[in-house]
């Protein structure tokens, strides 16, 4: 076995590997949020509570989709030719967007989350009293 086989070979282990990791990231948030969802469905039962388990989810997804996307490099990376090339960078450029839109609505709706249950409710009342009489009468 040469040295060129003994790199392929390698190559194909570890691409496997970090493809595993990425599929096993993935399977394992998606049955966390599955879970946490029918535990947070039967406890409460208001839409808030679903938010903090699509933030999770989504970072699974994201990180799952970045160790997809190393495979991908580590594939290409031993000895690429201009269709392997080609492959990567459509794969590299649908990953990558996939990305962003999740890294997007995972940021918008840390931003909810943070924000409090009420926030876009519109502006609250002043809940002290106004000056010169009670709240609520005209002083």
């Amino acid at each position: 076995m040469g040295v060129d086989e003994l790199l392929r070979h390698g190559d194909a282990v570890v691409v496997g590997v970090v493809e595993t990791i990425g599929a096993t990231v993935i399977v394992v948030g998606a049955l966390w949020a599955a879970l946490r969802i029918v535990v947070e469905g039967l406890r409460h039962r208001s839409a808030a509570v679903f938010t903090p388990v699509r933030l999770s989810l989504g970072r699974f997804l994201t990180l799952g989709l970045e160790f997809q996307l190393a495979a991908d490099i580590l594939r290409t990376a031993v000895s690429p030719t201009f269709v392997q090339l080609g492959q990567l960078a459509a794969i590299a450029t649908i990953r990558t967007a996939l990305n962003v839109v999740l890294r997007r609505e995972i940021a918008q709706e840390k931003r909810q989350v943070d924000a409090g249950p009420d926030a876009g409710d519109g502006p609250r009342p002043d809940p002290r009293p106004a000056p010169g009489g009670s709240a609520g009468t005209p002083g």
